[in-house]
């Protein structure tokens, strides 16, 4: 019986390649996945290495896109960053991400629930709270829920 050969840096390269193809990756999240194919560590490290000096992986474009998406499905930046930091996302790069997002988050809170809600005022304690517990698992700040409540989306 003979054993497989050793996956060479040739072929950890192209299923990293591969895996950008469909989405962009955090390299964590990328690293994360080829180790999960039992690929040498060595050879993931220098795969990603290459990909990130050729701008085919990048923290940046994915951050950028992470934030557009969840921008759209109504997720506030708290949520945003918490997203982030646990795909091991620098600081500063995320920072740049939801500022060059250039969202008002206070009218996305409200967006947010008047879509859910409706555009009436809850009536009762118990009917706010409610909608404020759900912007808050949103990722909204306190600030920004409490405006929800005031602002309405054109």
């Amino acid at each position: 019986m003979s054993e497989a050969p050793l996956p060479t840096l040739a072929e950890v390269r192209e299923r990293a390649i591969k895996l950008l193809a469909r989405r962009e990756h955090a390299p964590a999240e990328l690293a994360q996945k080829l180790r999960k194919r039992s690929y040498p560590s060595d050879l993931i490290d220098t795969a990603l290495a290459e990909l990130i000096e050729q701008n085919l992986l990048s923290s940046t474009r994915y951050a950028e896109a992470l934030v557009r998406n969840r921008i759209e499905k109504g997720y506030g930046p708290w949520r945003l960053r918490d997203e982030l930091g646990g795909k091991q996302i620098e600081q500063n790069i995320i920072d740049a991400a939801l500022h060059s997002a250039e969202v008002d988050w206070f009218e996305l809170a409200a967006g947010v629930r008047s879509k859910r809600f409706g555009t009436k005022l809850p009536a009762t304690f118990p009917d706010k709270a409610k909608q404020m517990r759900f912007l808050q698992q949103r990722g909204f700040a306190g600030e920004q829920i409490q405006a929800a409540f005031t602002i309405y989306p054109q």
